[in-house]
């Protein structure tokens, strides 16, 4: 087992908990003793343990009393609570489970019983922990996707009231229409790309592999995003294959991973600074695509989880990130058997790597 678990014995007789520590030997668990119910209810004000031990029979407070106590608190209701107890009648049992244990163990203390329970609590509380973090990851999620649509949203709201004036130009309101077609097409493309990556990661995508250009379809892409490069006066480099070869590809899938790592570069370039983008195919089939800007770039210890779904590399509060983009990009790129890498660029910033 991890050193990382540790398991809180609760009982008023300091001998037993030296035989809970030699019964619990070699499995480097950290072990944590309150000799009451009082003490044990204080120890979880300032520390909250994976298992608790505790033993029934105690003064003042007993097992059954201080188990209800926890209980009561929702900070602690998920703590797998062992009850420790000589009593063998069912009713003092039931009684235990009444209060809200988990489990019991009689004593004598068997070491292979209480192994097997500690080692089943511990499943619970584990299955517990991802569950919790799962679901505060999902609302995570919610928040950002209710962020990130609702500012395009706001812009092309914005927009229209905009061209409701009379006195606006025919050469303005065709510059606002346009306006308004490419904030549509961003949300259009987020919202595909949440679609596509539940699909991808459940299994049920099928990819439409299709002969690809490199060139063309990077050139298109270019194309779609020069409002966004103009905005920031990025100074954009494409270093791209001639034109007639292809690659075997889902076109919209693969479109869309590309789309989001230039999309990104933007994001994270500060104005007049570069970002490039290269094509080429390898020699013994595929391709190989990079994207490299000079922004903040990736921290090393943040490489690995970039990748995860709703990880942020460097939080940047002038700028919208749903932290799920690069996570698509991962999924898809794996669906199509190669892989997704980042790198440093020099002197600073990243480069993002696909082979496909």
């Amino acid at each position: 087992m991890n050193t990382e678990v540790s398991i809180l014995v609760v009982d008023d007789e300091p001998d037993n908990l030296d035989v809970i520590e030699a019964l619990l030997h070699g499995e480097d668990y950290e072990i944590n003793y309150a000799p009451n119910g009082k003490r044990a209810l204080n120890f979880l004000n300032s520390f909250k343990p994976d298992v608790i031990l505790l033993d029934v029979m105690m003064p003042e407070m007993d097992g059954i009393e201080v188990c209800k106590r926890i209980k009561a608190e929702p900070k602690w209701q998920a703590i797998p609570i062992i009850m420790v107890t000589a009593l063998t009648r069912k009713e003092d049992l039931a009684e235990c489970l009444e209060a809200g244990a988990d489990d019991f163990i009689s004593k004598p203390v068997n070491r292979l019983e209480l192994r097997s329970r500690v080692h089943s609590m511990l499943r619970i509380k584990q299955q517990h922990d991802k569950l919790e973090a799962l679901l505060n990851a999902r609302e995570d999620m919610v928040k950002l996707i209710v962020h990130d649509l609702r500012n395009p949203l706001s812009g092309i709201l914005l927009l229209t009231d905009i061209l409701k004036s009379d006195n606006l130009p025919p050469e303005k309101q065709k510059l606002k229409i346009e306006q308004m077609a490419v904030i549509g097409q961003k949300l259009q493309s987020l919202i595909d790309s949440l679609l596509v990556a539940a699909k991808l990661e459940s299994g049920k995508m099928i990819l439409n592999y299709s002969a690809v250009d490199l060139y063309e379809l990077c050139q298109e892409l270019l194309v779609a995003n020069e409002p966004f490069i103009k905005n920031k006066n990025l100074n954009f480099v494409a270093e791209l294959p001639k034109s007639g070869q292809r690659i075997k590809v889902d076109a919209a899938i693969f479109r869309r991973v590309i789309e989001n790592l230039i999309s990104n570069a933007i994001k994270f370039s500060k104005p007049n600074m570069p970002v490039t983008l290269r094509a080429e195919y390898l020699q013994g089939g595929g391709a190989k695509l990079q994207v490299a800007d000079l922004g903040p770039g990736v921290p090393e210890t943040l490489r690995k989880n970039i990748f995860e779904k709703y990880e942020i590399g460097t939080l940047m509060p002038e700028v919208s990130q749903l932290g799920l983009g690069l996570a698509f990009c991962k999924m898809a790129i794996e669906a199509h058997k190669g892989k997704i890498s980042v790198e440093d660029n020099d002197p600073h910033g990243s480069i993002f790597t696909v082979l496909v």
